[in-house]
This record gives C-alpha cells, structure tokens and sequence, in this order.
C-alpha cells in the first residue's frame, strides 16, 4: 500500500471525505523498534472530536484517533472487478436477491421496505434499507421498532458492506443507537456457464417446480413447517427445487409430489430461483452421511443447467461467514464475494 509523494508521507484526507472510501496508515504501538503501524480500508463514516471512523468491507468499526495518523488518501469506491465475473451493482444484487426469498407480508417507508414472515429467516423478517425511508432516521427506527413489535418479532435492519454504493454509514449509525450486529453473511456472484458444464454426473438429480415433504424433511432451516415457510420457499419468479434420494428412498413409481405425502428424506437437496439473467442457490444441503460424495456440486449443477435453458447468465449464492465448509465449496466453483450485508437487531 503506497501513500508517498516524493518520498514523504501524506495525509490527504479531510472531514469534508466523510462518506468516501479511504485507506489509512496509522500508528499501532512503539517499542525498540520504534513505531509500529497498521494499514486500513474502509469507508470514513464519521471524524468527530479528533476521531475518526472507519467502517470496513466485513462491517467492522475501526476508531483512529487524529493523533495516530501518519497517512491516509481517498481510494476507488470498489476494487476492480474479477475478469468473468458478471457486472452488477449493489442495488441490482440487492432486489434480486430480496425477490428470490420473498416475505408474507411487507410495506414501505419511502424506499425502504419492511418485511416479515412470522420470524422464519432473519432475510424475509428484516427491513430492505435501499434508498431514502421519507423521514429522519431516529423516527424511521421508532416506526420500524413498533412494526415488528406489533408482530411479536425482533426489530431487523439488514445492511451491506463492501461494494460502491453499500451501506457503511447506515451500519456505523445503527451500532451509534445500539443497534447490535448479529450475523454477517457474503452475497457471491460467479459466471453460471462454467456451473452447468462442469463434468458431474447429475442422473441422479430430481427438478420439479415445487417441493414435497421427503423435501422438507431435510431442509435444515425449520422444524415442522407452516404455511408461511411454505410460502417462502415456493415465493419468487421462477423457482425450482432439486433433490437426491436417498438410500432408502422410494422409487420412481411411489406416489408423492405434494407437500403431506411422505418420503424417505433425500440425501441432498438445493433450490434455484431464476430471475432474468441471474440464477440464485439457496438451501443446498446434503445430509450428513452422504457428504463428500460430490452431491453438493451435482445439485448446483443440474439446477444451473436448467437455469442456462431460461436465458440465466449470471450466478449469486449467500453464504453465512462463519460456514467455513460452505465457503470452501464456493470458492472451488468460482464464486466470488461482491459484497456483504449483516443484520442489525433493536437494542
């Protein structure tokens, strides 16, 4: 990371640079040696009482004292994209993703849009912040707090990191008012191509347009599912759900395909939602005696084969950041971090 101008440092960097994305070096600790320093990257989300704020691709706050600043410029919004991987913004990503796991019920405030689903993911029970809520933000979050209490749920702000045009000053004044961060989770983009054509033997993989109990029974998110999971899962524009049986599953002549007529669970599962160009994964999970056995990958495979069919292009798949498994697999297929939103619960 270079801040030299003719072999001095510099600090090149304001209040007025409050909103844009800087990179700072700063000193960390001094000892025989002399000064230690530290690099960071983010977004300057406040410089108040000689301390600045900065907000970082992962969602961390970073405090720096002016009196620690040895250099700091403004940076690009965004590191340049990856060559093969699709070109989106934030915004875009953001309302594809919001339609392929839609909510039960949901209303406005101005731009922003509050969703719930009588608690069955914090994504469909947390308010969509794109664009202006209409009013000050401290009356925005009143509003907010006393909707979901009037449905019993948790108040959920849900805010990106990470891409030009997310969300850093929003995440640093929500952890102002006490809002606290629960979970982070990366939205990953990825040619859909090289998915469909990878050399996996998918025989084995059932499509259908809806879900069924054997389905259910080995999706993981929900114990015994009401309508209102139901109506999550089957939301979006154009949805396909993949599975592998099992073992012990029936064969292809047992009755079955509607949610109530029970099924041996399947080894693997997976839904697709396919939205223009872009083919959304979600719910892959392979039960755990047939894990690492390639079904995972068969599952993406099929289902983005079938994407490919209806014109889609583009892959993106959300990833939880502390499901280093999940990320492995990802990884090997390509998929790249666009950007990252966390959840914000009411204090």
């Amino acid at each position: 990371m270079e801040f030299t101008v003719g072999g001095h440092l510099e600090v090149r960097i304001a209040p007025t640079d409050v909103g844009k994305r800087v990179s700072l070096r700063r000193t960390c600790a001094h000892g025989p040696q002399g000064a230690k320093f530290t690099d960071t990257v983010g977004v300057l989300t406040s410089w108040e009482d000689g301390v600045l704020s900065i907000t970082t691709r992962s969602g961390d706050s970073v405090r720096v004292p002016e009196s620690d600043l040895v250099a700091g410029k403004v940076v690009p919004a965004a590191p340049a994209r990856r060559r093969g991987l699709p070109a989106t913004s934030f915004e875009e990503l953001a309302r594809v993703c919001a339609r392929a796991w839609q909510p039960v019920e949901s209303e406005a405030l101005g731009d922003w849009r509050l969703r719930a689903a009588r608690g069955f993911t914090r994504r469909a029970n947390s308010v969509l912040p794109l664009g202006d809520p209409g009013v000050p933000l401290d009356e925005a979050l009143r509003y907010i707090e006393r909707w979901y209490g009037e449905r019993e749920l948790p108040a959920y702000v849900q805010a990106a990191t990470g891409a030009q045009g997310t969300q850093e000053r929003l995440c640093a004044e929500l952890e102002e008012r006490g809002w606290r961060r629960e979970v982070t989770t990366e939205v990953r983009i990825g040619a859909l191509a090289p998915i469909g054509d990878r050399d996996t033997d998918v025989s084995g993989v059932r499509l259908s347009r809806d879900l069924d109990e054997a389905w259910l029974s080995r999706y993981q998110r929900s114990g015994t599912p009401g309508p209102h999971v139901l109506e999550v899962l089957r939301g979006g524009p154009s949805v396909w759900f993949a599975s592998v049986p099992g073992d012990d599953a029936p064969g292809d002549d047992a009755p079955g395909g509607a949610v109530g007529r029970a099924k041996a669970a399947p080894a693997a599962i997976g839904r697709c939602v396919v939205d223009g160009r872009w083919a959304g994964f979600m719910a892959v999970e392979v039960a755990p005696a047939h894990r690492r056995r390639g079904l995972a990958t068969a599952v993406m495979t099929a289902l983005a084969r079938r994407a490919l069919e209806e014109g889609a292009s583009a892959a993106w798949l959300q990833v939880e950041s502390d499901n280093e498994g999940a990320r492995a697999l990802y990884g090997a297929m390509d998929f790249s971090v666009h950007h990252r939103y966390h959840h914000f619960r009411s204090a």
